[in-house]
This record gives structure tokens, sequence and C-alpha cells, in this order.
């Protein structure tokens, strides 16, 4: 079951945060387009599963397109609560598809490759602390997103949100989350100028920090909570 639940968590990561652009999400209201997504979501299925026939993939598709649908056209697609509910809603109908249908992996094209589950689990928490990493601390500052900040680069604060949740990523992967604690200090001595002299951006940037943070160790450990059921890849340190 679990190397099921592997394909299908990868597939739907890789269907909603890398192959859904930023047109297909600002044009979801429009029928086709919603449609084209969950098309999208069912080739991903296909190809991760191994497998073109497999009816549940059929059915785990149009159910994420009807759970899309309520997100869009309900909730009105924005703030934190409605995509981290849909994310909730998603995750259900791959733990109920891979408790009913447990021997699709099994069944599929890519069965013998024992070492394949673990890597798309592994694909999928990188996705998961990176790409969905960035939506859900966007729209959780979105409220103070008219809020003066000191001018600096141009996407600059997202780029280093990516590039500090990839870091930790890899520190808890390798074994070494004590590393984390130095990402903090080196990130607060970066940042003591600006929090020093204007509270408001100073509280801005401790509540993005310690979401991102926070996010990014969540993703990080639930991966290794995953990949202890699952066989070694034998690139990553085995967990106690």
């Amino acid at each position: 079951m679990i190397e099921t639940f592997a394909a299908l968590l990868f597939a739907h990561v890789l269907a909603d945060f890398v192959l859904q652009s930023d047109w297909l999400v600002a044009n979801k209201r429009k029928p086709l387009v919603l449609l084209l997504h969950g098309v999208i979501v069912l080739v991903t299925l296909q190809l991760a599963m191994g497998s073109v026939t497999a009816w549940p993939l059929l059915a785990l598709a149009a159910a994420h397109l009807v759970i899309d649908a309520i997100k869009t056209f309900a909730t009105g697609d924005s703030g934190i609560w409605p995509f981290l509910l849909d994310q909730v809603a998603h995750a259900i109908t791959l733990i109920v598809t891979a408790v009913l249908f447990p021997t699709l992996w099994a069944n599929g094209a890519w069965a013998d490759l024992s070492w394949l589950p673990a890597l798309m689990v592994l694909a999928s928490g990188a996705i998961a602390c990176v790409r969905a990493g960035a939506f859900v601390i966007g729209l959780l500052m979105l409220p103070w997103a008219g809020t003066d900040l000191p001018k600096g680069l141009d996407k600059g604060g997202q780029l280093i949100g990516v590039l500090e949740r990839g870091v930790i990523f890899l520190l808890v992967m390798v074994g070494q989350p004590a590393g984390v604690g130095f990402l903090i200090a080196a990130k607060s001595i970066l940042r003591f100028d600006t929090t020093a002299k204007d509270q408001r951006a100073g509280e801005y940037v401790i509540i993005g920090t310690l979401a991102s943070f926070g996010w990014a160790l969540l993703a990080a450990y639930a991966t290794l909570a995953l990949l202890d059921h699952l066989p070694p890849l034998g690139i990553l340190p085995r967990t106690p």
C-alpha cells in the first residue's frame, strides 16, 4: 500500500505544484481550463503509477477535479485556509485510494523498480517543502502585503525563502538538523538592521521566517517518516 501511496503523492504534487502554471491558476474558473488541469492530473497519475487502464486513477482524477471546482467557485480560491483545506481534501482522497486499491503499484509497469517509490517520496517532499511552501507562506503573509517594507531586490525575499527551505530540507535529509540553528542565526544577523529600525518590518520578517522554517521542517520530517516504510535508497543515512 505504501508504494501505491508514494506514487499517488508524487503525481499529486507534480500536477498541482510543478505542472500547474500561473495561467492555469488564474483561469481555472473557465470550465475548459479546469478540465485541462484534470487531464494533467490524470496523465500524471497514469505515468507515476505506470498504468493507463486502472480505473481508480480516473476516479481519483475526477475527485481532484471536484475538489478544485469547490475551492474555485465556493471559496473564491483565495486565502490560506481554502488552500490548506483543499490540500487536506486531496490528501484524504490519496489515502483512501491507496487503502482501497493497495495493489495499484504492484500491477503497474514500474513494480519491479523497488527503489522508485522512495525516490518519489523524496521528490514529493522536496516539491512540497520548496514549491508548495512558497504558496503557503505567500498566502499566510497576504494580509500584510501592503506593509511598507525597505526596498530590496525584485523577488529577492521569495528567492531567499526558496533557498532556506531547500537548505533545511537537505540538512534534515542528511541527518544534520542542528545546522538549521546556524541558518536561523545567520538570517537573524543579516536581517538585524531591518528589524531593529522598523517594528512593522521586523514583525513581518519574523512571521515569514518562522512560518517558512516551520513548513520546511514539517515537510522534511514527514518525508523521513514515509521513507522509513520503504526500501532504502542508499543515498541517505538511516534514521535510528
